[in-house]
């Protein structure tokens, strides 16, 4: 363990006492719950998958740190919130995270930045997708029986670039350069499905297609019978992805960008929803149907219309989707506002646990950490999931639960027969750490 005499600080003093502080306490990690993390990775076996699914192409006898270490390393780091790769440079010392990579204190230390950072540059396309293959077998895995119907909730986000960045494209929307990731989960669970770095701007509908098109025949090859709903906004409802889901069985709920002439077939919903609300003094929300087709839609579709009227003002919204026997109210309210949950699936991803440190200058390096930052996204949930159900954290962000029950002090003692972990007395949830270790041990 390395430690740091040359910081200390002296405080206020207490009752005549002097107060001091400094960095040589020795075997202490500040993340004694990466240990219950180790116990996901071990009993979910994603970083063994992850090691198996890349092609290392290292010349054995010079490596230190073998690649399921390595991936073991960074993802409880990211899961951890230590998002920049610089903090190995640190952590590789820290007893807490040795542990949980199967390493004692006094044993060989983790990776440094350059080596956590050279493997990044060094994987390939082709283990990219390797990668998302890996994401859509563990959440088929995480299953223990096959669901009736899924959801898929298709969404991107922007994520800022800085420097000279492989396809780093200037978004006017956005108004800044960025990239623009996108992420499927499932809808009512929250799981995610794949994650997949792209340039900054909007997918057109062949590229929409081929993703879908992917994941839906992953899905299907374990799960023949099983319904699929896919859910997006406007951009995503292109006439490719209308014909290929009605071709392949596969139904869907979009947004859809308004034109003259739905604006026109929308005044009869406008000027009833107008009239409750002269009436009532109260919000008015008016739902029709009207059957649609584009020039360039290869069949009618129906096309969901709700006309709300409030002290606000009109606000028309338009949803087209497959799905014919549902009432209109139902399709907009419920099946179609009900992919807002989405925006924390993506607010766990991108801001707890910083999937935005996209900052190599290579394009395939950055989705690599995209895709390691989704393996960190998988961890947290299923601990979330499985063993904080019924707790005060069942529906916590992640995080809360990073600082609420992973960042835990411990005192680290090597003895001969084992490796003991001194949590502190005063930790206030220990009986909710109780509770988190028991079911992993248990449940997964």
């Amino acid at each position: 363990m390395r430690e740091n005499t040359q910081l200390s600080f002296e405080f206020k003093m207490i009752s005549g006492k002097k107060v001091t502080a400094d960095f040589s306490g020795g075997e202490v990690t500040s993340d004694a719950g990466v240990l219950v993390l180790r116990e996901v990775c071990s009993r979910t076996g994603i970083i063994d998958h992850l090691a198996k699914a890349i092609s290392d192409s290292r010349h054995q006898s010079y490596v230190r740190h073998d690649l399921k270490t390595l991936l073991l390393q960074r993802v409880l780091s990211l899961a951890c919130g230590y998002e920049d790769a610089n903090d190995a440079d640190t952590l590789r010392f820290d007893p807490g995270f040795k542990a949980a990579c199967d390493r004692l204190p006094s044993g060989d230390d983790l990776a440094s930045q350059p080596t956590i950072s050279r493997l990044e540059n060094a994987l390939t396309t082709r283990d990219v997708y390797r990668i998302a293959e890996v994401l859509v077998g563990r959440f088929i895995a995480s299953y223990e029986t096959r669901p009736d119907a899924i959801i898929l909730d298709l969404d991107d986000t922007n994520d800022p670039t800085h420097g000279a960045q492989q396809l780093s494209l200037f978004n006017a929307y956005h108004d800044e350069y960025c990239y623009q990731p996108l992420f499927i989960f499932e809808g009512r669970s929250g799981k995610l499905i794949t994650s997949i770095l792209r340039p900054g701007k909007r997918p057109g509908g062949k590229e929409t297609r081929a993703i879908v098109k992917r994941v839906v025949r992953r899905i299907r090859e374990v799960w023949p019978q099983v319904g699929i709903i896919l859910r997006g906004d406007s951009h995503f409802a292109t006439p490719e992805l209308y014909a290929w889901c009605d071709a392949h069985t596969v139904h869907y709920v979009l947004g859809l960008t308004a034109n003259s002439l739905l604006k026109e077939r929308a005044q009869t919903a406008v000027t009833a929803a107008r009239r409750e609300y002269a009436i009532s003094g109260e919000k008015a929300r008016v739902f029709r149907q009207v059957w649609y087709q584009a020039s360039t839609w290869h069949r009618a579709i129906r096309v969901i219309i709700m006309a709300e009227v409030s002290a606000q003002g009109d606000n028309i919204r338009f949803v087209v989707t497959s799905l014919e026997s549902s009432p209109p109210s139902f399709i907009y309210e419920t099946a179609y506002c009900g992919r807002g949950q989405m925006e924390n699936f993506i607010k766990d991803h991108k801001l707890a646990l910083k999937s935005g440190r996209t900052s190599c200058h290579r394009f395939t390096a950055n989705c690599i950490r995209l895709m390691l930052h989704s393996a960190a996204y998988v961890i947290l949930h299923t601990l979330r999931e499985k063993a904080l159900a019924t707790t005060e954290f069942s529906a916590a962000q992640f995080d809360t639960i990073q600082l609420r029950l992973l960042k835990v002090g411990a005192e680290v003692r090597e003895l001969k027969t084992k490796l003991h972990f001194r949590m502190p007395a005063s930790f206030p949830l220990p009986e909710v750490f109780a509770t988190m270790y028991k079911r992993v041990v248990s449940v997964l």
